[in-house]
Formats: structure tokens, sequence, C-alpha cells
């Protein structure tokens, strides 16, 4: 018969000779510089009103766009047809003024540290060949947009382009449109109530209410609850989080969830897979608003992953228009950082080569002014480009699976280690 003694578990013969894990101090060292962080970014600044567009004197005119309730959208349209109207009857035909959502017409705005819309416009006329169908599609989309005012119901636009597959051929063309209006009726795309699909997650330290659904991101298990895309029926948020750590991977992701990280230092964990989305970059503002805590971001050592970051820092240039309510300000680049590389020894062959359009990228983003306002970003990304090396933050399962949540970022955290 078998022996029913419980056997001891061996000890992990190379737990001595794991990377830099001897350095960790205990952890609750590395709460205490933590909750000193924390107590920093809830100590109200100088000024109680955050500084608006409007509060700058610039010297280019520049436009930006508000949340409105529906009944206001809907008027907005109205008036919007009655002078189109006006305008078909007094023989100048129908044509709509669409403000410029170009490369040109970008502005990065160092006092607030995000990209605003230039106030430049361009006519989008009926009787002309090549503007034509784009100007069916905009009155198209102000005819369903007012549908959706009428029935106060929300869609995703997936829904909208399936409407009038015909005219719009792609979904491209009819989200593109999508922002024009948002322009044209000087309303956040929220206010539309035309939604995108569920895509980010988040996991962690996180109590709140979603349509009057009290929801507890610690029992949500390794996949974490849907960031809803819906984020005005989000509410009651309430939280004993020290800081947000922003993901940029699933996979990242996963591996903190399931290793419970945010129950061995407090935080709440967020993803939206990759490139951010609408919902996401919402949700993240509206936690740093609320709760008032650090945000740090864990990016692939690479120009996409930077450029994920300053999505969510300074926003993007398609959606420039409402930057207010899309970026977070003060976001930490914690890692992976390309001078990590080096200084945590990641093996040569978990390490890529950059292609030609990765160094072009970077090279691209030296020239922005929002990364020139950062010497430690000017600084790490001179260095990737002069090594022509990238890595994804999997590299350091090279050192064990868990090295992520175990060592590098501990260390990360302990040595407060970020940009």
């Amino acid at each position: 018969m078998a022996d029913k003694k419980k056997r001891r578990r061996p000890a992990d013969p190379d737990s001595d000779s794991i990377p830099f894990k001897s350095r960790l101090k205990p952890d609750s060292v590395i709460l205490q510089a933590l909750k000193a962080l924390a107590a920093a970014e809830s100590t109200p600044s100088a000024s109680t009103n955050p500084l608006t567009l409007a509060d700058l004197s610039l010297s280019q005119a520049c436009r930006e766009v508000s949340d409105l309730p529906l009944s206001s959208v809907q008027s907005t349209i109205e008036s919007l047809v009655l002078s189109l109207t006006h305008s078909i009857l007094s023989g100048q035909g129908l044509s709509f003024s669409v403000p410029s959502r170009s490369s040109a017409n970008q502005l990065y705005v160092p006092e607030l540290d995000r990209i605003v819309l230039k106030d430049k416009s361009s006519l989008r006329p009926y009787a002309n060949v090549s503007t034509v169908r784009k100007t069916t599609i905009t009155a198209r989309i102000l005819q369903l947009i007012h549908q959706l005012c009428l029935k106060n119901i929300h869609v995703t636009k997936r829904d909208l382009f399936y409407t009038d597959v015909k005219l719009f051929q792609d979904q491209t063309q009819s989200d593109a449109v999508l922002d024009d209006v948002s322009c044209i009726l000087g309303c956040t795309r929220s206010s539309l109530n035309v939604i995108a699909a569920e895509k980010g997650v988040v996991v962690g330290r996180l109590i709140f209410s979603d349509n009057g659904d009290l929801i507890d991101c610690t029992k949500m298990g390794m996949g974490g609850k849907a960031i809803p895309p819906n984020i005005d029926r989000v509410g009651d948020m309430q939280s004993d989080a020290l800081f947000i750590l922003l993901v940029e991977k699933d996979a990242a992701y996963i591996r903190l969830a399931e290793d419970r990280f945010y129950n061995r230092f407090p935080c709440i964990i967020i993803t939206a897979k990759g490139q951010p989305d609408v919902a996401t970059r919402l949700f993240l503002r509206k936690l740093k608003t609320e709760l008032k805590v650090p945000v740090l971001a864990l990016v692939d050592s690479d120009p996409y992953g930077l450029k994920i970051l300053s999505v969510y820092g300074c926003g993007s240039k398609n959606m420039s228009y409402d930057s207010a309510n899309l970026t977070t300000p003060d976001i930490k680049w914690l890692g992976i950082r390309p001078s990590d590389l080096d200084k945590y020894n990641i093996p040569e062959q978990c390490r890529l080569p950059m292609t030609e359009q990765d160094i072009k990228t970077g090279k691209d983003l030296l020239e922005e002014d929002f990364v020139k306002k950062n010497p430690g970003w000017v600084e790490e990304l001179n260095l990737m480009v002069k090594t022509k090396q990238k890595a994804e933050i999997q590299a350091l399962s090279s050192f064990g699976f868990q090295y992520l949540s175990e060592v590098y970022l501990p260390l990360k955290l302990q040595q407060e280690d970020w940009l």
C-alpha cells in the first residue's frame, strides 16, 4: 500500500538564483512608499479647478466638444437641418462645414499636456463629384443619430454600419463620419448614444455600480469585469487601491490577475488589450478623477508601446476634438523601458531587432512635442533607436512565468522607478 504520509513540497532549487530577487525588501516597506505616493496624489493642488482650454490665451483658435444631453443633440441636429434647408431654398445648395481632423490641424498644448483640435473647417458640398458620397453619408448618419435621440436608445458602431451597408460600404467610413458629426454638433461621441463593443477589462480593488448593479472587481476571476461601454451609467466608485496599473497586453493582465497581484499591493489593474478604445480611456479618466490615485503604465519596450501610453495621457490625433474627456493626466511610465533590457539582464534571445518601420516610428515620436516635454522619455527613446532593440513584457518570462508579478513589478515599486 502506498505511503499516505503528506509529502513536503521540495524547495525550488532556482529560488536563490532568480535575478534581483534578493534585492527585494519586505512588502511592508514597499507599501509604505506606495502609501506616500498615493497621499501625494490626493493632496489638493494650489489650484482646485483644473486648467482648461478656455483659461489659456492661445495664439490660435481651437475647438473642443462637450457632453450634451440627448435633447440638446436632437435640437442641434434639427437646427442644422433647418439651416441646410434654407441654404438649398436660397440657391446655395447643400454643404456641411466640417472641422478638419488632419495632422496639420492638431496642436499640442504643453500647459494642458494634451493634443487639441485647431479651428479650421472645410466645406463638404453635395454638388461636387469628389464629396457627394461623403456628404450623403454625413446626412444619413445625422438622420440615424436623430432617431436614437427620439427613441433614447444606444447602438453600437457596428449596428450603425449595418443600417445602410450599400451606402457605407466599409465600417471605417461610417466610423470616420461619426467622428465628423461629433465635431459638427460640438458634442462628445458618447453623447450621440453610439458605443463600441466591449473591449477593455478591469480587476482588483474596486467596487462600482453599473446601471444600478453593484460590481466587486475582486470577485470577477481571472477574466475580470468588462469595462461598460456606457460610462455615464457607471458610478459609486469605492476603492482602497494605492495605485492604478495600466497594462498594454492581455497576456500580462491575465498573469497579474491570476497571481492576484492586487491583493499583495492594493491596486486596480486595467487593460484595453492593445490599442486603447474610447470606453477604456473614459473609464481610466473617471477612475483617476474620482479616486485620486496615481496611474502607473506597463507597456512593451517598443515605439508602439509608447504610442499607446501617449494616447491614454495626451490623446489621439484622430479624436483630439474630445481630448478633454478622453485623456488621463500624469500617467507614469513604469516599464518595460529600453534601459530595463540591460538593467534586468534580459537575455539576447528574448530581445527582438527593430524593423525599419519601428525605427522610423521611434524617430517620428522623438519629434512630437509631448515626447520632447519629458526628458526621460526622450532618453529612453534615443536608447531604443540607438540599440535597435525592442522587447515585449513577456520577455520577463525567461526568468520564470511569475517573474513579472513576484520580482520585476515589486522591485520597480520599491525603487520608485518610473518616469
